[in-house]
């Protein structure tokens, strides 16, 4: 543990007096937390492995819970989109983090930390000094190793305080039908929706009126019928006949909803995450890595395995999951499908032959031909090259898309991190915006008494269906409809009987 000990810094830098705080109702200085051993987590809120590390850090954080032990987010924002502060406030709701988070403007402790890479983890002893700093997921065992040192040498010389700090800061109670709504799939005039933070599957009719509750709500990995099974943050679904397919994200796996049945049952994934390279196995003793959208083509269902930086598939009838596309390595190299490098794919949708997925770290659109198994970029340039700029394929800029819908000559495009919806015209290969306006900071917001015309707000998907656009508008926690025709925007009243 000790050879990880960072020792190029001997004291650690103070926090800016001025930057602002989410989930603390007071600035925090070293100095008031003075005693006490703090935990650094250098995160921005578009990253995977930063997702997969929250979790961990919340075991940590409720283990140490009565103990001078302090969790701090440092959000450190890599996307435009991610340095404002009411994005990562939205952020922070969705992923239920409980720690005070500082906003890092324009990545200043970052620099004064010498971090390169996210998620990095940083300790700070009870007297100020940095003696622990590390890159990337899995670190676990080596926090909690540091802290429990820290604590034993720092009560045995008397530099511990006696006390944890209080840090209060404002409970935001979740009053809306749906919270943060991911991923949508319609089929025989019935909309299935991935109603994400409240653990659970909707299905409606083209009204809105709710016909099925698909879990309880509760977080869980439980299979069973509509009434108790159990998710946790959903996000991928798609119909294939009677049956539903589930991209149950933070558990790691897929799920199947037998609409006649009233069942749900895992058919791949054990609930854990699994490591970066895999070759896959039997459904249900494979370890998948945060699959994030899911599409179907005859027996196969495709995966964006977002964790690996893969597109994974699943075959109904052998009952074999396993990669198709992407070498696991992150970048955006075209070519054979498994020599291929993927970002974080997010987004699948199926025309013909052709595979078209958000690949969102990159901030591109690619496609995969299913005959040869080619895979080439339509839109995007790299890890780092993003904004919102419409024109030839050459030249257009998306900012993290989420979710797309292919046609016979659009591609429809959720720009989730520019809250627009833009579209890929195959015929014209250009790209250009269809809602939400370039060069404009700020769009109105659902709580905001002001607004008399609600944009969207980190969109995560689009659907086409019946001559409109179904979108899901995540931070509002709606459903939108687009009708194309008229270009008037519309919210789906989601009701009860």
């Amino acid at each position: 543990m000790f050879d990880r000990f960072y020792t190029r810094v001997t004291k650690a830098p103070d926090f800016p007096s001025d930057f602002d705080w989410i989930n603390s109702d007071e600035p925090l200085s070293l100095e008031k937390l003075a005693g006490h051993v703090i935990v650094l987590d250098f995160w921005t809120y578009c990253c995977i492995n930063c997702m997969h590390t929250l979790p961990v850090l919340g075991q940590l954080e409720k283990k140490y819970e009565e103990k001078p032990v302090v969790f701090i987010g440092v959000h450190s924002a890599k996307f435009f989109n991610e340095q404002d502060r009411a994005n990562i406030e939205q952020a922070v709701r969705r992923y239920e983090i409980s720690h005070p988070v500082l906003v890092d403007r324009k990545m200043t402790v970052w620099q004064k930390y010498d971090i390169n890479g996210w998620p990095t983890i940083v300790i700070i002893d009870p007297k100020g000094t940095v003696v622990y700093k590390q890159s990337g997921e899995g670190q676990k065992e080596m926090i909690e190793d540091t802290i429990d040192t820290l604590l034993e040498r720092h009560g045995r010389n008397g530099t511990l305080s006696k006390e944890p700090i209080k840090i209060t800061h404002h409970i935001y109670q979740d009053k809306t039908t749906l919270s943060y709504p991911g991923k949508l799939a319609i089929s025989n005039n019935k909309i299935a929706i991935s109603d994400s933070n409240h653990n659970r599957i909707i299905i409606t009719d083209m009204n809105g009126k709710i016909e099925h509750v698909i879990g309880s709500g509760r977080v869980g990995f439980a299979d069973g019928d509509f009434e108790s099974a159990s998710f946790f943050r959903p996000q991928g679904v798609v119909w294939k006949d009677d049956l539903i397919f589930v991209a149950d994200t933070e558990n790691h796996a897929i799920r199947k909803i037998d609409m006649i049945s009233r069942k749900i049952d895992t058919v791949a994934g054990t609930g854990r995450q699994g490591p970066w390279i895999s070759s896959g196995g039997r459904g249900k003793e494979s370890l998948l890595s945060s699959p994030w959208d899911i599409a179907v083509k005859d027996n196969l269902i495709f995966i964006a395995m977002a964790g690996s930086h893969q597109i994974w598939t699943y075959d109904t009838k052998t009952d074999l999951i396993q990669p198709f596309a992407g070498s696991g390595y992150e970048n955006i190299v075209d070519g054979n499908r498994m020599q291929a490098q993927l970002a974080q794919p997010s987004g699948l949708s199926i025309f013909g032959d052709t595979l078209y997925f958000a690949d969102s770290e990159t901030s591109s659109i690619r496609e995969i031909d299913l005959r040869s198994g080619n895979v080439k970029t339509l839109v995007g340039h790299g890890l780092f090259a993003f904004g919102h700029k419409d024109g030839h394929l050459d030249e257009a800029l998306f900012q993290h898309p989420l979710g797309l819908c292919a046609t016979p000559n659009k591609i429809f495009v959720a720009d989730t991190y520019n809250s627009a919806l833009r579209v890929i015209d195959l015929e014209d290969n250009k790209v250009s915006t269809l809602i939400g306006k370039q060069g404009i900071s700020g769009i109105c917001r659902i709580d905001d008494p002001k607004c008399d015309s609600l944009g969207l707000y980190e969109p995560s998907d689009v659907k086409f269906y019946q001559n409109l656009l179904y979108i899901s508008d995540t931070n509002n926690h709606l459903i939108r409809i687009y009708d194309l025709k008229t270009n008037l925007l519309k919210t789906l009243e989601i009701k009860i009987d």
